[in-house]
């Protein structure tokens, strides 16, 4: 029998990364093999309209030249048997718990970052074996439990752990070590550093920098000076040194967000309208199911030709009220959008989250009779609709949009991907 102790280091971490491979399709996959399983398929937004983007693709697909992101029409141009599925969210929901599920029985250590990845922090999971024992009977599981294909990084940290779960995909399992990045990562651009997005990238090659390796080369006092405390952590990346841990704890959301692309142009505020009363009602309800309230609100826009806004503000007093925040996005609408200006896309995002027992609501001589009575309403609405699904309980102005009955559809109205949509990761959780 091998030492399995000779796996672990004696100081340090041993990090798994779990990334699901073209996970909402691999779902689809799963649950109908006969329609779906080996075919070029994309789940896209707006399917009935052949408009919006698509959100995921098959392997199959991208072998097309489809990718994520890409416009369903210009998808159909490359190839016209596409098939284009429907999002239903609460599936999804239910297999990443699933997953998680699986993971979770290896360690306590799991950090859920998305609805499709995680963390696990193994260096005290030898029980199960070696690191790579463990990650190849995970993806095993995964695959033969819920039929679903994954890709798995093994490293000492988190960052190239992350790195190492892209390096073979679909369902491949990479060990990344330190001292395997001057080989593997130091000849790459800097812009396929996880962490790098386009303009850092785009800034970093107009100082000369253009691979990985000479960012990890350069100067830490040159890298600060033009990107601040960013510098630091640059010159960190490009060496695949990183110190954060897998947090299981769940932290508090810093916001709550949720936007929705939309199927056709809309314009004026009379069109808006119902679209953000039904996004203020969803981001409320996720307020209210955390026990928290908004000191802040953002609206989002977004237009036809890919061009956004945000606009931010301050409310009166903390609130948990749907109403609230909805009097607050159209007053931002108005005030700062011209009217006559077609959007697609919307989005409400609460900020200035604090627990809703350390928070002091200031209330004015009419709210003291009104405030009991409206957070009983909320209760009985938010019990009701949790039983009896979204539209048990609706105002009028809810009613008037078909799009905007389509947010309240679990199935359809997608998901921020923040924690609060993810369920906890529990033993004892089916």
């Amino acid at each position: 029998m091998q030492n399995v102790d000779q796996y672990y280091p004696t100081s340090g971490r041993v990090i798994l990364h779990v990334d699901m491979n073209a996970f909402y399709c691999s779902v689809h996959d799963a649950e109908d093999p006969a329609q779906y399983k080996g075919k070029p398929t994309a789940v896209a937004g707006s399917v009935e309209l052949r408009r919006g983007i698509i959100v995921t693709c098959s392997y199959a697909a991208r072998k097309y030249g489809i990718s994520t992101g890409m416009q369903v029409q210009k998808a159909l141009r490359i190839y016209p048997s596409l098939i284009l599925i429907k999002p239903d969210f609460n599936l999804y929901r239910k297999y990443s718990n699933a997953f998680m599920q699986i993971a979770y029985s290896y360690t306590p250590l799991l950090e859920a970052v998305s609805i499709d990845e995680c963390y696990l922090d193994i260096t005290g999971s030898r029980q199960f074996g070696t690191p790579l024992e463990i990650a190849a009977a995970i993806q095993r599981r995964i695959m033969e439990e819920l039929g679903l294909p994954c890709s798995i990084g093994i490293a000492p940290n988190k960052l190239l752990a992350k790195i190492a779960s892209d390096l073979k995909k679909p369902n491949g399992i990479t060990v990344l070590r330190l001292r395997d990045v001057p080989e593997i990562l130091w000849n790459k651009p800097c812009g396929e550093m996880f962490g790098i997005g386009g303009k850092t990238a785009e800034k970093l090659r107009k100082l000369g920098i253009y691979t990985i390796g000479q960012l990890a080369a350069a100067d830490e006092k040159f890298l600060v000076d033009h990107f601040g405390v960013m510098g630091s952590w640059l010159k960190r990346a490009g060496n695949g040194i990183d110190h954060g841990i897998v947090n299981p704890e769940r932290e508090q959301s810093k916001s709550i967000g949720h936007t929705t692309t939309l199927p056709r142009d809309v314009v004026g505020l009379a069109e808006a309208r119902p679209i953000l009363l039904n996004l203020s009602d969803q981001v409320a309800r996720r307020l209210r199911k955390q026990g928290l309230v908004a000191s802040g609100v953002q609206l989002t826009i977004r237009t036809p030709d890919m061009k956004t806004i945000t606009r931010s503000r301050q409310l009166e007093a903390p609130t948990e009220s749907a109403e609230d925040i909805y009097k607050a996005v159209c007053e931002q609408y108005a005030r700062h959008w011209n009217n006559e200006k077609p959007v697609r896309l919307l989005g409400v995002t609460l900020q200035g989250l604090t627990a809703k027992e350390e928070s002091a609501i200031q209330l004015d001589l009419f709210d003291y009779e009104r405030q009991p009575k409206k957070e009983s309403l909320n209760k009985t609405m938010d019990m009701l609709r949790n039983k009896f699904g979204e539209n048990a309980v609706l105002t009028a102005g809810m009613l008037s949009d078909s799009h905007s009955a389509r947010l309240r559809n679990h199935k359809e109205r997608g998901t921020s991907l923040q924690k609060d949509n993810l369920q906890s990761v529990d033993p004892d959780h089916a």
